[in-house]
């Protein structure tokens, strides 16, 4: 049982299925966990191609990925959970779990993604064709939108190691090789 003073960590929290059930990340103990917010109609969709074949080389040696479905950012994931998920199965074949369609930011935000966020904040774009242009957008709305931790757009990443710690974070411009290194490095 948790002390009430200990800080909560990733096997705390609960999310919920695309189907409607709760997953209790507990159940994840020991695996390396990749948790992705996702959207179906962004510029960034072709990543799932890299996840569903992580995904397949890496389960068997205890890989896990979450995908939950965003539709903060440009409204890119119109639909409810079941058009979502048949969308990813459809054109990505995602063997991956897909959680509830949620929000990754503001008042509404998962719990969990407020955890995340306390844990590895954003640490910019780095080199990337999108960059100026992301840069430029949110730079708009929020001339200190790079000092926050808030998740930026659809397809940021976070990598859980096999005791729970948040490893690291990758934005969606982040190249899908690294993101695999980093998952490779901690199984």
């Amino acid at each position: 049982m948790r002390k009430t003073d200990e800080k909560p960590t990733f096997y705390d929290f609960k999310v919920t299925t695309g189907e409607g059930s709760s997953l209790n990340l507990a159940e994840y103990r020991g695996k390396v966990v990749l948790v992705v917010n996702t959207a179906t109609g962004c510029g960034f969709t072709s990543q799932y191609t890299e996840l569903v074949q992580m995904y397949k080389d890496y389960h068997e040696k205890g890989l896990e990925i979450l995908d939950i479905p965003c539709n903060q950012f440009g409204a890119q994931a119109p639909g409810t959970d079941a058009e979502i998920h048949e969308f990813c199965t459809l054109h990505y074949n995602t063997p991956f779990p897909q959680m509830r369609k949620s929000d990754v930011n503001g008042k509404n935000q998962l719990p969990l993604y407020a955890y995340l966020k306390s844990q590895k904040g954003f640490e910019g774009f780095g080199e990337h064709p999108f960059r100026d242009l992301l840069e430029k957008k949110f730079a708009e709305q929020d001339p200190d939108w790079a000092k926050t931790p808030d998740i930026k757009w659809n397809f940021t990443k976070f990598v859980i190691d096999r005791e729970g710690n948040v490893a690291a974070r990758f934005e969606p411009t982040a190249d899908m090789g690294e993101v695999e290194d980093c998952v490779k490095s901690l199984l």
